[in-house]
């Protein structure tokens, strides 16, 4: 099954840890904007940093995006 990417769910994942935007972006070595921009739907993670984000805060880095499935089927 295919999947889209809906929101980011960063936000809520970070609350539910404790931590903070700015925690997270100090412990990545990222400016605090780069995570504002994955928090605000402005970026989309690129799966080398959402496994380490999903690694800082202790979540499965499928929990980072609400994730939509796709059931249009392509015969090709």
């Amino acid at each position: 099954m295919k999947f889209e990417l809906g929101r980011c769910l960063l936000n809520e994942r970070l609350m539910e840890s404790g931590k903070s935007a700015e925690w997270l972006a100090k412990d990545l070595l990222f400016k605090p904007e780069r995570i504002y921009d994955f928090i605000e739907n402005k970026r989309v993670m690129p799966l080398k940093i959402a496994i380490s984000i999903a690694d800082s805060i202790g979540c499965d880095v499928r929990a980072l995006y609400e994730l939509i499935p796709n059931d249009n089927e392509s015969n090709a």
